[in-house]
């Protein structure tokens, strides 16, 4: 069997995707992709027989339950992907000596603090969606922490799939205004970025410009800057050309099942230091998204 570098599982969703797309680019890495038709990561003897059919040197789970409100109604599913999945995995990895990559959210800080959050400070979860992400995280640092990584990133969108950013762009082509919340703040991500931050980190790790297994551990990784959910919508419809007025509105005036961080903005002082990676404003990284429309 031809040797296996990565494996990507959750690689029909959008980071998945864009694991696939920036592989081309790492042409000396052999990559198998496991979608959910593949494999269930949270059927323990699907995963045993998938570890034994494709053993490789790191598992990246992108797979994951991000239907944030959706989950309060269906809290067996959203804990099954979120929680039970990464403790199979670990477990796995565990056994084979192979090294895990998992992304976590900036949903696990929900408190009232207005500085930007380290991966050492305290969390604070409420709703299904985010304690089912902070017990994942739980899971994996507690059964195999001396070959995991933990990525917890924020307002995470890509080309497709189902983000703020495309749905933006269907609305505000429908319609003549919207109403979007200003009292939430955080960092939009581009998947891509977070995708190839991985993957240098990985390649860095691997060729000696770091120490090994300075990957360990819990990271965070977002796009530089600060925003709120309707400055990001004006952004997207300033750089599309799309001509629909924004009005802010305050949380309470838009209720949803699942409460969202009124702050959640990660700080990424460690990632950079580490691996002297610059990160791009999210303006610049949503410029690029647009792009490829």
């Amino acid at each position: 069997m031809k040797k296996i570098d990565i494996v990507v599982t959750g690689a029909g969703g959008q980071l998945g995707r864009e694991f696939r797309h920036l592989s081309s680019l790492f042409p000396d890495w052999h990559f198998v992709w496991a979608d959910s038709a593949a494999l269930d990561v949270s059927d323990e003897a699907a995963v045993q027989r998938f570890f034994e059919q494709y053993p490789a040197c790191w598992y990246i789970n992108c797979a994951a339950y991000t239907a944030v409100d959706k989950a309060e109604t269906e809290p067996k599913q959203c804990y099954q992907v979120n929680t039970l999945a990464p403790k199979l995995l670990a477990e796995a990895c565990r056994s084979t000596n192979a090294r895990l990559v998992h992304f976590s959210t900036d949903y696990v800080f929900h408190t009232a603090q207005n500085r930007p959050f380290r991966e050492d400070d305290p969390t604070c979860t409420r709703g299904v969606y985010a304690l089912s992400k902070r017990l994942g995280e739980d899971a994996i640092m507690g059964i195999y922490p001396t070959g995991s990584t933990i990525i917890r990133t924020s307002w995470v969108y890509a080309q497709w799939g189902h983000n703020f950013v495309n749905t933006m762009l269907r609305l505000g082509r429908e319609r003549a205004s919207l109403n979007v919340v200003y009292d939430q703040v955080g960092s939009p991500t581009y998947a891509r970025h977070l995708a190839m931050a991985v993957l240098r980190a990985i390649q860095a790790e691997q060729a000696g410009q770091v120490p090994p297994n300075t990957l360990n551990g819990i990271f965070h990784y977002s796009n530089e800057g600060v925003a709120s959910w309707y400055d990001f919508a004006l952004a997207i419809f300033e750089l599309a050309g799309i001509n629909c007025k924004v009005q802010p509105i305050l949380t309470s005036a838009y209720p949803t099942p699942a409460q969202r961080p009124p702050y959640s903005v990660l700080d990424k002082s460690k990632w950079k230091q580490i691996f002297g990676q610059e990160i791009a404003h999210w303006r610049e990284a949503l410029k690029q998204c647009l792009a490829q429309q």
